[in-house]
């Protein structure tokens, strides 16, 4: 991490104007408020009593919205694992003020040192967060796990929860997770191996702010705490996804594979960074084989996450003629739903509906039925939205940290290139840049190429930075 000068705070107040720029709301309405305030209060009378399972949640240390909580047995050869998720819909009702504010808002946005939520923090992070030692209302997904990895939803109800502990990807030991965490994660793993699963997890170039208020820019590799732990939020989304599939219903999280332009493109940039990529391995075999710690590797982590159409949401349709082709996920290699994050998008909370209504032999609720058609744009506008915030909010920590510096010189490798431009990662800074190239054969850059560059710009109000290739 690189920990940025800004004595005249020129990065809060951009962060101010992108607020402004995205209609970021900085608070709630007042009849949004007044509701949360009463469904804090609804007492959970429709729940089961699950307290006695021994329920712990896992999330960065600061997080106070905690999504989910888990309990964990064995079960002969099988494990069983209790996912307990916010029942956030025994909150919010359909049209109500919070309903509404939802759609409108999609997802949670976050900003260095703050967050736009996606409901109340008096509901989000009070009253339906699975807070350690207070009862909270849940949505115990039951996921059975065989030993090939392979997960199955055994049921599913409402049930009052107490989690007695709130442990922390920063500082959680083994010995503090329960009996069969890891040999749950280590199944999982092995289960995505044998689907050809091509999920990668590049590092995240981040901006943070610590408590004295001072901000950092880098990039931050994902911990193995919090890589296990998504194996067990994987593995409850994959059951419900094939629970969903098998009523011919639902809401489901779709990607489309690399098609074999992209992947020539990736075989020439890993031959650019020196990676060596056998003719006859599948991507999704070589990319698991990626260290994020490794610059080269990393950047190559990047070029596959980009050469993807990205992820979108589709609803089970029968009479549509496109659902003779399952609701496939390529980074999954599965049919694969969003259900485990409710306080913080929209679309899981209408998911949990869908298999709670399954599970119990009940009808899905015609208020979710109708919801499903709408909810992709929604949730795509949000992604969009969240996307170009993340990214102008990198633009301004950059341009904030290289202010000043006006012709300097900075080494730098090449990462993409397209067309007339290239994508280039400062050497010494944690900086990803795009530059204008001369077509060849004036120049011939490619991939891994090392390049020197001047700074011509960085201007903290607009976020800009411009360079200019030297050598």
């Amino acid at each position: 991490m690189k920990t940025l000068v800004d004595p005249d705070r020129l990065l809060d107040q951009g962060l101010a104007r992108l607020r402004t720029r995205f209609a970021i709301p900085e608070a709630f309405p007042p009849e949004v408020l007044d509701a949360a305030e009463k469904a804090v209060r609804r007492p959970p009378v429709r729940h089961a009593d699950r307290t006695a399972l021994p329920f712990v949640t896992l999330d960065p240390a600061s997080s106070t919205d905690l999504d989910q909580a888990f309990a964990i047995e064995a079960s002969g050869a099988d494990w069983l694992l209790h996912y307990a998720i916010a029942d956030v819909a025994w909150f919010v009702a359909d049209d109500d003020p919070l309903d509404k504010e939802a759609w409108r808002r999609g997802t949670t946005t976050y900003l260095p040192g703050g967050k736009a939520s996606l409901y109340p923090p008096v509901l989000s992070e009070g009253g339906a967060s699975l807070l350690p030692n207070v009862d909270r209302p849940a949505v115990v997904l039951s996921v059975r796990i065989d030993p090939a990895g392979l997960s199955r939803l055994d049921g599913v109800e409402r049930a009052v929860i107490r989690s007695q502990a709130k442990l922390a990807y920063e500082t959680v030991r083994d010995e503090d997770l329960p009996d069969g965490f890891l040999e749950i994660a280590r199944r999982i793993e092995r289960a995505e191996d044998r689907r050809g699963a091509q999920r990668v997890d590049p590092p995240e170039q981040v901006v943070e702010r610590d408590a004295a208020g001072r901000f950092s820019l880098g990039f931050r590799p994902q911990l193995p705490s919090e890589r296990r732990n998504a194996a067990l939020s994987l593995a409850a989304n994959l059951a419900v996804a094939q629970t969903m599939l098998d009523a011919q219903t639902g809401l489901f999280r779709v990607m489309a594979m690399p098609d074999a332009r992209a992947e020539e493109r990736l075989r020439a940039t890993a031959l650019a960074l020196r990676l060596e990529w056998p003719a006859t391995m599948p991507l999704a075999q070589f990319q698991r084989r990626l260290d994020p710690r490794r610059p080269a590797e990393a950047a190559f982590m990047l070029a596959i996450r980009r050469s993807g159409s990205g992820a979108s949401y589709r609803p089970y349709d029968p009479s549509r003629a496109d659902q003779a082709e399952l609701p496939w996920h390529a980074a999954v290699a599965a049919p694969y739903a969003h259900a485990t994050a409710p306080l913080r998008r929209l679309a899981d909370r209408y998911v949990l509906r869908t298999v709670l209504a399954l599970a119990q032999g009940e009808a899905v609720p015609e208020a979710v039925l109708s919801a499903f058609p709408e909810i992709p744009r929604v949730m795509a506008r949000a992604a969009s939205r969240d996307a170009q915030v993340d990214r102008s909010v990198i633009d301004l920590a950059e341009a904030t940290m290289l202010h000043g510096q006006e012709g300097t010189a900075f080494p730098a490798v090449i990462t993409d290139v397209r067309d007339k431009k290239a994508q280039v990662q400062l050497c010494e800074l944690p900086v990803i840049a795009s530059i204008s190239i001369p077509p060849a054969p004036v120049t011939d850059v490619l991939p891994g190429s090392p390049v020197t560059l001047r700074l011509v710009r960085a201007d903290p109000a607009e976020g800009a930075l411009s360079f200019e290739l030297v050598d």
